[in-house]
């Protein structure tokens, strides 16, 4: 037992166990999701996160630790944000078509997400930099830890709340959308990425690829406009 503790005291200081772990943990949780049919609630990114906390609490790990071996994955979510500009451009014609009705509902969307966020917290006694982390919560990471940044909140708490919004997103999207009838796969993805940015996108992909191309261009765009907004709602409000 001693010899087992010793020797993951020295392979918990390698960073390269955490990048594994982590690529593992998706891995196996994308095959537990194909055993699964897909079902909403086997969502990959929901399931990964249980194991690794699972791992990281059996081994007392502190979450800086794990981060710092993890850290790769996390700057890898800068260039796959950019690289979310190719369905945009890929679909321009399509998108040029819809513009009033995506404009609209991506302005809808941004505003409510924000405003539900940070009035439902207010209700409920939430006060400071803890509310203003919720802000940003429906935008992408990268994006969404500067917003939180520069709003007041606290980057680390916007990180948790925007990868529990995608996971509740990508769950919830697909049966509350059948149920409101909505069967144009253009405006179910675009939902879903202005919702639940990339958590929902990868989900979205996974059904449609025309669901997934306006997932990615719903996300981009509430990014954009979430950076710009919730500076001057918190100001407004706050």
């Amino acid at each position: 037992m001693d010899e087992a503790l010793t020797l993951w005291s020295y392979l918990a200081r390698d960073p390269l166990l955490w990048l594994t772990l982590t690529l593992g943990a998706y891995v196996s949780a994308e095959g537990i999701s194909v055993l699964c049919k897909r079902h909403p609630l086997a969502n990959p990114v929901l399931i990964a996160v249980i194991l690794l906390a699972l791992v990281l609490r059996a081994t007392e790990t502190r979450y800086d630790t794990y981060f710092a071996g993890a850290q790769f994955v996390h700057f890898m979510l800068g260039p796959a944000t950019v690289a979310l500009a190719l369905p945009l451009y890929l679909n321009l014609g399509r998108v040029k078509r819809a513009a009033l009705p995506m404009l609209a509902g991506l302005l809808a969307g941004s505003l409510v997400a924000m405003l539900s966020a940070l009035g439902l917290a207010w209700a409920f006694g939430l006060r400071g930099a803890a509310l203003l982390s919720l802000a940003p919560k429906s935008a992408t990471a990268p994006v969404a830890l500067g917003v939180s940044e520069a709003v007041g909140g606290i980057p680390t708490l916007t990180a948790a709340l925007v990868i529990l919004t995608g996971i509740i997103g990508a769950v919830v999207a697909t049966p509350m959308l059948n149920a409101l009838g909505v069967k144009d796969w253009r405006a179910r993805g675009f939902a879903v990425g202005v919702a639940a940015h990339g958590i929902g996108t990868a989900h979205a992909f996974r059904i449609n690829p025309m669901a997934g191309a306006f997932s990615g261009i719903g996300m981009g765009l509430n990014a954009i406009l979430t950076a710009v907004l919730a500076p001057l709602v918190v100001g407004l409000l706050f």
